[in-house]
């Protein structure tokens, strides 16, 4: 046994890698998608260590190259769900006991092998499995992920230095344990680094997970586990298994050691979730932790004094970076009746310049949205704005799935500030924008503020500081995440911790201590030096 206090520092962000024409990261990145490529994988669940393959398997094909086969997944049902909470609860008792310094090196360990080893791999397994260009699939499954893994050692190492003070003649110290049972982490398609953090964050903490990716997100999953074992995490701390939503919960949420839920995901299907173990309460052995982000209807607004080029810029970026499947995506946008044709005119201009197809192309700026029934939604919405009297398609607005799921960057202007497509998620490459009255801002501020349930991002863009102050204040429930002259996306590990409230979310801010607190149960211990060995007080003498 060790008497020494180990010290993880804070790290530097993952430095993004440019991918320019001639680099060696592009050279090797090429290299790996045509490797990908040439084979069709056969992904099996882990469970307890363990390969498990079913026989009834879900092709798994790019986006925007659906004839193209990249493998298939072995799906699991009811049977392999209560496997892998035995195998995790099995696990659990020596996880929990593992000495800090030896749990940190798990994922010290897996986030030196995606920035060194396996980086080009990540990278391509997202482009090809989610369909992201280069520099997204950079900025998220090798920086993000990365950045997630590093700092979330860090910051549990300040955690677990914070102590209480301690009286003469009295020792107090906290203890922070994980969790009482399993976490259940249910992760979506858009963003690898989510599906590594959600479960990796609670496993770091000393707890056993149950890890459900979405099945569009798959292909990445299974790579990333493999990371994880070569890392060294022990057999049944997290187990990846493949099984439909409501098997998924109908398991878990009745099983009297969930402890519980990381999630990213759809509003509804986490009310769903919520309600389920709101009737389950009793069964549990303890309040199961409940912690979700859940989407965004993220606005920007332009003062009547922002700069129109950086406007365009922000909207180009902020909407239709990843086809808009972002949670932190623009999807609508205020813009003042002053610079209003300038920042319009400006857009469209710059949407045709955007080029669009598979991700194996580096020039293309747009690739495909997640599947065929993300395509026919979206694609839906547009065509309703094209007959609708009080919209106007300004740019964009054509769509096609013959090769893949491409849908064209589209911006719908409206004159009514409530339009469906100004209040609903679409989660597509669809923005919609609204002309205010330039002098009417303070009532453009309220209705930011009322017209969506969500409060992911929002920014707002203006060179009169003042405004900027307004803004701030006036909006401070509507965003968890807000920006100053900038666009609503591109949160970084350490820097923007990232979370929203309302129908957003629990706001426990992933990529900060503040996510990590709900994977741990705290213990206060106090042990007196010298105990007393009388129990009378001194004011019940006699004067």
């Amino acid at each position: 046994m060790h008497n020494a206090y180990f010290d993880f520092a804070a790290p530097g962000n993952e430095p993004v890698m440019s991918f320019a024409p001639g680099s060696p990261e592009r050279a090797a990145l090429k290299q790996q998608l045509a490797a990908f490529k040439a084979v069709e994988l056969d992904i099996p669940m882990y469970i307890g260590g363990k390969e498990v393959r079913t026989g009834k398997t879900v092709d798994i094909r790019p986006p925007h190259e659906i004839k193209h086969k990249l493998g298939h997944f072995h799906m699991g049902d009811a049977s392999h769900v209560k496997d892998a909470i035995g195998a995790a609860l099995a696990a659990r008792q020596q996880w929990a006991d593992t000495p800090w310094e030896q749990r940190a090196a798990v994922f010290l360990k897996a986030a030196e092998l995606l920035a060194t080893k396996y980086r080009a791999h990540t990278n391509a397994a997202t482009m090809l499995g989610q369909s992201k260009n280069a520099y997204q699939a950079e900025i998220d499954a090798a920086c993000e992920l990365i950045d997630f893994l590093r700092f979330n050692v860090h910051y549990l190492t300040e955690i677990y230095r914070q102590q209480p003070v301690s009286s003469p003649g009295v020792h107090n110290r906290l203890e922070y344990r994980p969790l009482e049972g399993f976490v259940l982490a249910v992760t979506p398609f858009n963003f690898s680094a989510i599906g590594g953090n959600l479960p990796t964050s609670a496993a770091m903490c000393g707890n056993v997970v149950i890890w459900k990716p979405a099945n569009t997100q798959v292909y990445h999953a299974s790579f990333f586990m493999k990371v994880l074992i070569e890392a060294g995490l022990p057999d049944g701390v997290i187990n990846l298994v493949y099984a439909d939503g409501p098997t998924i919960g109908d398991v878990c949420f009745a099983h009297p050691d969930f402890a519980g839920i990381h999630f990213t995901g759809s509003t509804g299907v986490f009310q769903t979730m919520w309600k389920t173990i709101g009737n389950n309460i009793a069964k549990y052995k303890t309040y199961p932790r409940i912690v979700g982000e859940t989407g965004g209807k993220d606005f920007v607004i332009a003062h009547k004094s922002a700069n129109p080029d950086a406007v365009v810029t922000a909207l180009a970026r902020g909407a239709f970076e990843y086809q808009g499947q972002k949670c932190s995506a623009a999807s609508r946008a205020y813009l003042p009746s002053n610079i209003a044709d300038e920042i319009k005119t400006k857009l469209a201009a710059e949407l045709k310049t955007m080029k669009m197809g598979t991700t194996e192309d580096f020039s293309n700026f747009i690739n495909a949205v997640i599947d065929e029934r993300s395509f026919d939604k979206i694609a839906a919405y547009i065509e309703d704005a094209k007959k609708d009297p009080k919209a106007k398609i300004i740019a964009g607005g054509n769509y096609s799935k013959t090769e893949g799921y491409f849908i064209e960057p589209t911006v719908i202007e409206t004159t009514d500030p409530k339009y469906r497509t100004m209040c609903e998620e679409i989660f597509g490459p669809v923005l919609t924008v609204y002309v205010y009255d330039a002098e009417k801002w303070e009532e453009t501020l309220e209705l930011v503020d009322g017209t969506s349930e969500y409060a992911l991002t929002g920014a707002v863009l203006a060179q009169d500081r003042y405004a900027l102050d307004q803004a701030t204040k006036k909006l401070v429930n509507a965003a968890g995440n807000f920006y100053l002259n900038d666009k609503p996306t591109g949160a970084v590990v350490g820097q923007q911790p990232f979370g929203g409230a309302r129908a957003s979310g629990t706001n426990d801010k992933a990529g900060s201590q503040l996510n990590l607190y709900r994977w741990l149960s705290a213990r206060t211990v106090k042990e007196t030096l010298v105990p007393p060995t009388d129990y009378r007080y001194p004011f019940l003498k006699e004067a």
